[in-house]
């Protein structure tokens, strides 16, 4: 007779083989969750990198610009008038005797006329014056001669009659009546010297008040003239005129300006620093000027005090000859000099770094194919370069260029 087995074993064989399996399941998931994940790849073509030095930098600040003639001469309206005639054009060398434009206006040329006749009426006045108070003059002159000669013989005649008197051949009335006409002719003789003394002093005065017209009146024709003068609008000096925004018929006010006539071999860089880096411009700091067509060194000469869209104007000298093709409203871009900094440790300036703060940067590994994020803590900043002040060394190669997008990795793989 059969006798039936047992299972204990076999069941007890399955189950040792499955809870081995989980196990092995469990180890492999907890070792997996303990590595880490793959470092994601950054292509090496697409980034830039800088390598960490020691020595001497230059701090600098940089902004864009402009070139701007040193003098600038604004030519106005003097008078209002319309434009009949353009005779340069812009960019084309001038004296300061050359005719720009040409004015017309009626008015001013009625009035010049207008005080060309009153200034002569004024001179014919004063001849026909000067004339009159001469013959005035030339009057009383005859008329005291004429009073000299009767005084100067009522005179013999009373001495005549005082000889005869002696002589009792004519009476004492006729002696005291030749006295009389003596002494009255005497009287009338200083009279009439007086009358031309006030001649000669009202002649002076009556003649210096219609000078003194005339005088005003030349002034006024003189002014005139120049109305008209000026409907010829002129450079006034010598430069290439830059700009005249006029249109054949325009009509101008006085006190418009016309005209924009410079220098073009004094110019200076007009640099736009940004607000946050133009605290440490100083006057008379060092800088050079990109023209791109060469580079100009010059020297800061003026800090506009104001603030203008998150920029402030900065005037740089330009010193030297100035590059081929240098002219006015030329774009530029100007780099300025503001301290020397002795060992220091230094690196090219990072995308997103700024001065005095801390960011993390990839560092690249022995190798180079991988770069390990690490903290570093900024200094002083230049345009180009800024310091190091903990987190680097000597020879650490950096990735300066933009990685905010692996701001979750602390790894990156270089291909």
């Amino acid at each position: 007779m059969d006798v039936p087995r047992q299972a204990t074993n076999k069941n007890r064989r399955r189950w040792i083989i499955g809870g081995s399996a989980i196990g092995a399941v469990a180890l492999v998931t907890l070792a997996l969750s303990r590595l880490e994940p793959a470092p994601p790849s950054v292509d090496r073509s697409t980034i830039w990198t800088d390598t960490v030095r020691r020595g001497p930098m230059v701090r600098q600040v940089r902004g864009p610009g402009t070139l701007a003639a040193e003098e600038v001469r604004w030519v106005p309206a003097v008078t209002q008038g319309r434009v009949e005639r353009k005779l340069v054009q812009p960019g084309t060398p001038v004296t300061a005797g050359t005719i720009l434009v040409e004015l017309s206006n009626p008015d001013v040329d009625r009035q010049a006329l207008e005080a060309q006749r009153q200034l002569a009426a004024a001179e014919s006045e004063l001849t026909t014056l000067r004339s009159n108070l001469q013959n005035q003059i030339l009057t009383q002159q005859a008329t005291i001669a004429t009073v000299q000669s009767d005084y100067n013989e009522a005179m013999r005649q009373a001495r005549a009659n005082d000889g005869l008197a002696g002589k009792e051949l004519v009476s004492q009335m006729e002696v005291d009546k030749a006295r009389d006409h003596a002494t009255e002719l005497k009287t009338r003789l200083d009279v009439e010297r007086q009358r031309l003394g006030f001649l000669r002093e009202s002649m002076q005065s009556q003649l210096t008040a219609q000078q003194g017209q005339v005088k005003l009146l030349q002034g006024i024709v003189s002014f005139q003239r120049g109305q008209v003068e000026s409907m010829h609008v002129r450079a006034g000096t010598d430069g290439v005129l830059q700009e005249l925004p006029l249109e054949m018929g325009q009509w101008v006010n006085s006190g418009a300006t016309l005209a924009k006539v410079v220098q073009p071999g004094r110019l200076k860089a007009v640099l736009r620093i940004p607000e946050t880096q133009a605290k440490d411009v100083t006057v008379g700091q060092f800088a050079s000027v990109d023209t791109r067509n060469g580079i100009v060194k010059g020297r800061v000469v003026r800090i506009d005090p104001a603030v203008q869209n998150g920029t402030v104007t900065v005037d740089v000298a330009l010193e030297g000859p100035l590059p081929r093709g240098a002219r006015p409203d030329l774009s530029v871009d100007g780099t300025i000099d503001i301290e020397r900094l002795n060992n220091v440790l230094y690196v090219g300036r990072p995308a997103y770094g700024q001065a005095e703060s801390t960011v993390g940067l990839f560092r690249l590994t022995g190798d180079g194919r991988e770069a390990e994020r690490v903290n570093v803590k900024l200094g002083r900043g230049s345009a180009s370069t800024i310091e190091v002040v903990q987190g680097l060394k000597p020879g650490d190669v950096v990735i300066l260029s933009d990685m905010s997008q692996w701001d979750s990795s602390n790894k990156v793989r270089l291909n």
